[in-house]
């Protein structure tokens, strides 16, 4: 045997003897004053709440561990899930420059058409979210679709190129999958829609797609019938001789297909645009994407001062969020 397993021995004799002494002197102690243990006990409860007061005391550690435990995992998945999607972001931001660089996109065109904007007239909310001046390039490319080409002698437009800005945005499609999105729209309501996408973005509401109406030739109900999320296009207010304000780039639509313009007949009868979307006009069923008072996308625009078409009492616009001039 080495002499360390001896010394360990040694030791662990001696505690045993110690252990033995110490029971022997209490038995003789009780049996000298004729008490029991259960005796010594009541007379002295002050022990018992020691006891108690200290198992307790045990609990609260180790429910403080467990909790302390729960919170490090709670922060460790917030910390992972912040980092993905800041690894998701940095990819559609490296896409994005690729796409600045020359690789043709024709989804994201103002991506494109906006290169040339120098980065200090950007301003940036968050990772994949900004907003600009809109380009030569850009203004070009819109004007005799989304904004009229005037011709000498017309009347002058209700919104000028400098009042306009171009937004680049993150979200969710369909898929699950982070997509970029662009728009055009009014400079008073830039840092309410950039920050509202953000919101969006950071809880995963799903928006199918976001481009200009341009790709649609500024025909609102192509891009409705495709579900495209769009703001800006010179238009008026349909079957009507108003501005709308798109025209003033103060309305956007969103996910237009499962959210859509319903109009009232005076036989009773309703007509819905896009024709695509008459599955959805009854609010009463549940379906995926719809926006009610209960929805994320309704909360966040009510939060920045905008009004929802679903409130309205002579037509029902559930796509629909505006904000006066």
């Amino acid at each position: 045997m080495s002499q360390d397993n001896k010394i360990k021995l040694i030791k662990m004799v001696l505690i045993l003897l110690g252990l033995a002494l110490a029971v022997w002197l209490i038995t003789a102690i009780f049996k000298e004053s004729g008490k029991s243990l259960a005796d010594y006990a009541a007379e002295n409860p002050q022990l018992q709440n020691q006891t108690t007061e200290s198992a307790e005391s045990e609990d609260d550690t180790a429910t403080d561990e467990e909790q302390a435990k729960k919170d490090n995992k709670e922060n460790k998945d917030n910390k992972d899930n912040k980092a993905e999607k800041n690894d998701k972001a940095k990819n559609v931001k490296e896409s994005s420059k690729d796409r600045k660089d020359g690789i043709d996109d024709p989804c994201m065109v103002g991506c494109k058409l906006n290169a040339s904007v120098a980065e200090q007239f950007r301003i940036t909310y968050a990772e994949g979210f900004y907003y600009e001046p809109l380009s030569d390039e850009l203004r070009e490319y819109i004007t005799g679709t989304s904004y009229p080409a005037l011709e000498e002698g017309s009347k002058k437009l209700e919104i000028t190129y400098d009042e306009l800005c171009y937004m680049h945005v993150l979200h969710y499609d369909f898929n699950g999958e982070v997509a970029e999105g662009e728009l055009i729209c009014n400079l008073k309501i830039a840092d309410d829609l950039v920050e509202i996408f953000e919101e969006l973005y950071e809880n995963e509401y799903q928006i199918e797609k976001i481009h200009l109406i341009d790709l649609y030739d500024g025909d609102d109900t192509s891009s409705m019938e495709d579900n495209n999320t769009s703001c800006f296009n010179y238009r008026l207010v349909e079957n009507s001789k108003n501005l709308s304000k798109h025209a003033y780039g103060l309305a956007i639509d969103v996910n237009p297909l499962y959210n859509p313009y319903i109009t009232y007949n005076k036989d009773g009868s309703e007509n819905c645009s896009p024709e695509g979307g008459i599955d959805y006009k009854d609010r009463s069923k549940n379906f995926p994407y719809k926006i009610d008072e209960s929805d994320l996308c309704y909360k966040l625009f009510k939060q920045h001062g905008f009004t929802w078409g679903g409130n309205w009492n002579s037509v029902k616009d559930y796509q629909h969020f505006q904000k006066t001039k």
